[in-house]
């Protein structure tokens, strides 16, 4: 099998031999993937000349009815993408839920939003503000939709969720999208999309999809044009310094690696219902996907009088989870996407056992339920104890991409702070505590250095969503090493494909033109 395109209205095989993709837990090549002779810059055209205009004559209420047309068709293949997930991706039942079920989710969010805006295709800010004395000239602040092409270029670990929550907020802006999955799981892309096209879901030119190499689709960039990009910083920098898109500026938004954190209150003892929350959460990153989440917890900062407590708990039940072939349902942790990437983590672990001892896990496991331990791409749920975290680089720097986190003592609120921060920016935070005073210090404290702070207490206890699930309601970014993007967070995330112009006059023409928009927020 070898994956074919999406472009200029059809299907098109690349015509080089392409690069493998497997099932991560035999080591069995599944397909290729090749995009050589693939036009992209083709591809960005017919989504600016065929697809933006079609988009562009549809209300918001319309282009929310076709994320929920997108949501029906997938929801009616559900069970296939569950298998391929199992197959390419070694994803468990639940982690394969997250990822597909998170895709649908976000589109309906995304479709109700739609609705909400009503019949309109123009925005426009509340308020006005004067310009003169006599009140006769003032300014209102109108959204636009761009007129460019919205490429979107995702990460392996999430082949449906990041692959819609782009589409989602490309196409309820007005913009149409050329997608690019990752290769190493590009099968689940590539069917969703086959799925949305063979049911007539979308305008022809608004979803393109290109399987492989985009060298020429970065290249092909235009000033109305943006670009999404969730995956390493390395690549995040090479798109941001290309010469194509310094020259064009068309807009970015970057969503890289970070080395996330949890705190754990003062407060928190050992016998208290917050500390069991946090053991559970830190397990949950040990295991879900395989720890292979761009928003997973890494680093875990404990009171220094509770960090030996803390360690042992997490270390006891991780020595319950049944690690092996996501097919027996027995298994909670599958094997990783490949066997590169199996030696990239343990390479990280090698660097991060040089400031930290090994607690549990550390290598590939002697064992594992349904498959061969060295075939397939697994790695032991590893958890590490590291001593002294403010003398230490590698614990705040490096971010082993799978089961791995790193415990760390601190004394006082303010090392709490200060440590999170050496992260250099990060995509999320979660902290544990149910002092009032402990929340305001530190939510606040790191807020300039997290895109997403969540707080858990004996009130929310249970009911929140997790660490690492991102919420289309919520903004999904974090600044410096993060990437410094912005996405989702409701019609926030409008922003990076519509055009915001502040129109001067008379205050009765801007009402005129403000009668043919919906008046929102972004």
């Amino acid at each position: 099998m070898k994956l074919k395109s999406y472009v200029a209205g059809k299907w098109v095989e690349g015509t080089g031999d392409g690069r493998p993709f497997i099932d991560p837990t035999t080591g069995e090549e599944l397909g290729r993937v090749d995009a050589t002779g693939v036009d992209g810059a083709a591809a960005l055209e017919h989504a600016r000349t065929v697809g933006g205009p079609a988009l562009a004559a549809l209300s918001f209420a319309e282009r929310g009815a076709i994320l929920r047309a997108i949501a029906d068709a997938l929801t009616a293949n559900r069970d296939a993408y569950g298998e391929i997930a199992r197959k390419n991706s070694g994803n468990t039942v639940r982690d394969a839920a997250i990822d597909i079920d998170g895709g649908i989710a976000t589109l309906k969010v995304y479709a109700r939003l739609g609705q909400s805006l009503g019949d309109a295709k123009v925005l426009v800010e509340p308020g006005e503000d004067v310009l003169a004395r006599s009140g006769n000239f003032a300014a209102r602040h109108f959204w636009t939709s761009r007129k460019g092409a919205a490429l979107q270029i995702n990460a392996f670990n999430f082949p449906s969720w990041g692959l819609w929550e782009k589409v989602a907020v490309a196409l309820l802006a007005g913009s149409p999208s050329v997608a690019k999955p990752a290769s190493a799981t590009a099968w689940l892309s590539r069917q969703m999309v086959a799925d949305v096209i063979a049911a007539g879901a979308v305008p022809e030119g608004a979803l393109q999809i290109v399987c492989g190499g985009g060298k020429d689709l970065v290249a092909a960039l235009q000033p109305m044009d943006s670009l999404a990009f969730t995956g390493s910083a390395a690549t995040g920098e090479m798109l941001r310094s290309d010469p194509a898109v310094l020259r064009a500026a068309p807009r970015v938004t970057v969503e890289a690696d970070s080395i996330n954190a949890t705190v754990l209150g003062p407060d928190a003892g050992p016998d208290s219902d917050v500390f069991a929350l946090a053991v559970r959460e830190v397990v949950s990153a040990l295991s879900v996907k395989a720890g292979q989440l761009c928003t997973n917890i890494r680093r875990v900062l404990v009171p220094a009088e509770h960090a030996d407590a803390f360690r042992d708990a997490v270390a006891a039940k991780l020595a319950g989870l049944t690690v092996g072939n996501p097919a027996d349902e027995s298994v909670r942790v599958g094997p990783l996407v490949d066997l590169d990437q199996r030696q990239t983590a343990l390479e990280g672990i090698a660097a991060l056992s040089a400031e930290a001892t090994v607690v549990a896990g550390g290598g590939i496991p002697d064992q594992v339920v349904g498959a061969d331990p060295q075939a397939g791409a697994f790695l032991a749920p590893t958890l590490l104890s590291c001593a002294d975290p403010t003398d230490g680089r590698a614990v705040h720097e490096i971010e082993v991409f799978g089961p791995c986190a790193t415990v760390m003592p601190y004394h006082g609120v303010d090392q709490a702070v200060a440590l999170a921060a050496h992260g250099g920016g990060s995509l999320a935070l979660s902290l544990f505590t149910g002092d009032r005073a402990v929340q305001r210090d530190v939510a606040l404290g790191v807020a300039p250095f997290h895109g997403r702070v969540m707080m858990v207490d004996p009130e929310v206890g249970k009911d929140h969503t997790g660490h690492g699930i991102v919420m289309p309601q919520c903004v999904h970014g974090g600044p410096g090493r993060a990437g410094g993007g912005e996405e989702l967070g409701g019609l926030r995330g409008l922003r990076l494909h519509m055009q915001r112009t502040a129109v001067q006059g008379a205050p009765a023409a801007l009402a005129a033109l403000a009668d043919d928009a919906t008046e929102a927020t972004l």
